[in-house]
C-alpha cells in the first residue's frame, strides 16, 4: 500500500492538517478540540458502520497528533484531559511511540490457513495427504482444515494445484520483524513494547489505520509562534516527497514560509559519520582489533542489535548519527537556536528523547505531519518561487536516504583515504534481515566485515512517515545525490 492514497493515509493527512490548524487558528483550543472530530466525520460519509466508531477513533487520533496518550478503555478519562500540558512549545516524545488504538484493530486473523471457494474437491485430495497432523478433511465436496489441529506448516497451500488455500496474516504483525505485535483478550493487537524497536512499519502496513504514532507538529507551531529562533534540518529522503516538480531550493523557501530561519541538509552530518566510520574501519576492523563493526545512522536498527544481540553493543559505530552531527554543528553557530529534524522516520522521534540528545534535537517531524503543516498554512509547494539555495552536503551523504547508500558512503571513503585497506561491505535491510545478519556475525561469519542495518525495507525512503513510493523516493534520491557539486567528503585538516 506504501504510495498509494489510501483512505487511511487521507484520514492521517486529515488529522495533521486539522491539529495544525488548532494551533494556528484557534482561539477556544479546547472547546474546538471537542468539535474537531463532528468536523472530520461527515455524517452521510462514514467509513465504519458506525459514525460513533469512527468519530472515537477519530478522538484517540487527534490525542496522538497533539502529542498525548491513548486513553484507556476502562476508565472515564476525557478527550482533553492533558490538553493544557501538550499547549506549550516544547515537548518531548514520551514512549511508547507506537500505539494501538483498540477501537480501530479489526483483530484480523493471527495466522491462519483457509480453504477458499476455489477449491475443486478434487479426487488426489494432495492437502490431505501432506497434512502431517491429519487436520484436513473433506466436507461437502470441499477440503476443510481442523484449526485445533493445524501447525501452520504450509504444507497444503503449497501442495494445492489450484490455490486454493489461503494463508492469513495479520498485516501488522507480518511487517513486524521482531514479533513485537502480540494479542489482548479480545483478540486485537497490541505491541509488546519491551520489544519493539519503533520502526513504525506494523502503523503503515494496517489496512484498518489503527496504529498511530504520537507528534510534535502542534508543540513545533506553539514554538514557531513565540519568536524562537528555530532551524530546520531535512534528510536525504525528502527528495521527491513533495511532488515531483518540488526541487530542494523550493522546499527550503517554504519552509521559510512556515517560519523558519534556515534550513540545513541532515546529509551533512551523514558526510561527517561516512568520514568517522570510514576511519573506524581502517583503524579497528581491518586491523584485526574489532572482528565486525555497525553503522549506527539508522536508531531501530541500533535498538535491535542491542536488545536481542547485546554481544554486538560495542561492535556499533560511536560515530554520531547524522541528526545529532547535524544538530550540533546548527547549535555551534546559533547556540540558543532550537531544531527541528524534518525526516522519513518514526524511531528518529524517540532517539531524539534520550537524555544525551535532548539539547541537540528538540522536535522531530516526519514529512507526512510536515505535509499537514504546509496544507495548514495553504502553502502549495508547485507554486513556490525558490528564493534559496539548500547546499553543503556531498553525494556520499546523500546516499544515506536508500539501503545500501551509508555502506557505499563508507567504503568510498575508506578506498580513497585509506587505499591500503581492503574494504568487505554487508548491508541488511527489513528488521528479520537484520537479525539474521546480526545471527551470522555472531557466528563469526561475518570477520573483517562493515555491515549496514537498515530497519525499513529500502532504507530511509521506506520509512513510516514518507509521503510516496519507495521505487519513486529512491529514484529522487539518486538524482538528488547526483546532483551534488561534491562526490566524497574530505577530511579536516
Amino acid at each position: 500500500m506504501r504510495g498509494i492514497d489510501t483512505q487511511v493515509r487521507k484520514n492521517r493527512r486529515r488529522i495533521f492538517k486539522e491539529v495544525a490548524n488548532l494551533a494556528y487558528h484557534s482561539d477556544n483550543l479546547k472547546d474546538d478540540v471537542e468539535a474537531l472530530p463532528y468536523k472530520i466525520v461527515d455524517y452521510d460519509e462514514s467509513e465504519y458502520e458506525s459514525i460513533y466508531r469512527e468519530r472515537a477513533i477519530v478522538r484517540e487520533r487527534i490525542r496522538l497528533a497533539m502529542g498525548l496518550s491513548l486513553r484507556p478503555e476502562n476508565q472515564p478519562i476525557h478527550l482533553t484531559q492533558g490538553l493544557e500540558e501538550s499547549n506549550i512549545d516544547e515537548k518531548y516524545y514520551e514512549p511508547p511511540l507506537m500505539q494501538v488504538i483498540p477501537s480501530a484493530c479489526n483483530a484480523c486473523p493471527e495466522n491462519c490457513y483457509q480453504v477458499t471457494d476455489k477449491c475443486m474437491g478434487c479426487v488426489a485430495h494432495p492437502c490431505r495427504e501432506v497434512c502431517p497432523r491429519g487436520a484436513i478433511s473433506m466436507k461437502n465436496g470441499r477440503s476443510v482444515i481442523d484449526q485445533e489441529k493445524c501447525i501452520k506448516c504450509g504444507k497444503c497451500k503449497a501442495i494445492c494445484p489450484y490455490d486454493a488455500i489461503s494463508h492469513q496474516v495479520r498485516p501488522c504483525a507480518g511487517a513486524c520483524g521482531v514479533n513485537a505485535i502480540k494479542n489482548d483478550a479480545k483478540g486485537r493487537a497490541v505491541i509488546d513494547n519491551e520489544i519493539c524497536v519503533s520502526c513504525g512499519q506494523c502503523m503503515v502496513n494496517c489496512p484498518f489505520g489503527a496504529i498511530a504514532d504520537k507528534s510534535q507538529i502542534f508543540q513545533l507551531i506553539r514554538a514557531l509562534q513565540s519568536g524562537h529562533q528555530i532551524f530546520a534540518q531535512v534528510a536525504p529522503a525528502f527528495a521527491g516527497q513533495f511532488g515531483p516538480d518540488v526541487t530542494p531550493d523550493m522546499l527550503k523557501t517554504a519552509l521559510k514560509e512556515l517560519g523558519f530561519c534556515d534550513v540545513y541538509e541532515t546529509a551533512i552530518g551523514a558526510d561527517m559519520g561516512a568520514l568517522a566510520e570510514a576511519e573506524h574501519y581502517a583503524k579497528e576492523v581491518a586491523t584485526g582489533n574489532l572482528p565486525f563493526s555497525l553503522t549506527s545512522c539508522c536508531p531501530s536498527w541500533s535498538v535491535l542489535a542491542k536488545k536481542f544481540f547485546p554481544e554486538t553493543i560495542d561492535k556499533i559505530s560511536n560515530a554520531l548519527t547524522p541528526m545529532v552531527a547535524t544538530a550540533r554543528i546548527i547549535k555551534k553557530e546559533h547556540p540558543d537556536a532550537k531544531v527541528v529534524f524534518i525526516g522519513p522516520c518514526a524511531s528518529k522521534k524517540l532517539e531524539a528523547s534520550r537524555r544525551t540528545i535532548r539539547s541537540d534535537v528538540d522536535f522531530v517531524i516526519t514529512f507526512e505531519e510536515l505535509t499537514g503543516m504546509f496544507e495548514a498554512r495553504g502553502i502549495l509547494l508547485p507554486q513556490i518561487e525558490a528564493l534559496d539555495k539548500l547546499s553543503g552536503a556531498t553525494g556520499a551523504g546523500r546516499g544515506y536516504g536508500v539501503a545500501g547508500g551509508v555502506a557505499s558512503a563508507i567504503e568510498e571513503c575508506v578506498r580513497e583515504y585509506y587505499p591500503d585497506v581492503e574494504v568487505n561491505i554487508e548491508h541488511a535491510e527489513s528488521l528479520s534481515e537484520c537479525k539474521k545478519m546480526l545471527m551470522l556475525a555472531k557466528a563469526g561469519k561475518k570477520k573483517g566485515c562493515l555491515i549496514e542495518g537498515m530497519a525499513c525495507p529500502g532504507g530511509c525512503v521506506a520509512g513510516a512517515g514518507t509521503n510516496i513510493a519507495i521505487s519513486q523516493a529512491a529514484k529522487a534520491v539518486a538524482g538528488f545525490k547526483a546532483a551534488a557539486a561534491q562526490k566524497i567528503p574530505e577530511p579536516e585538516s
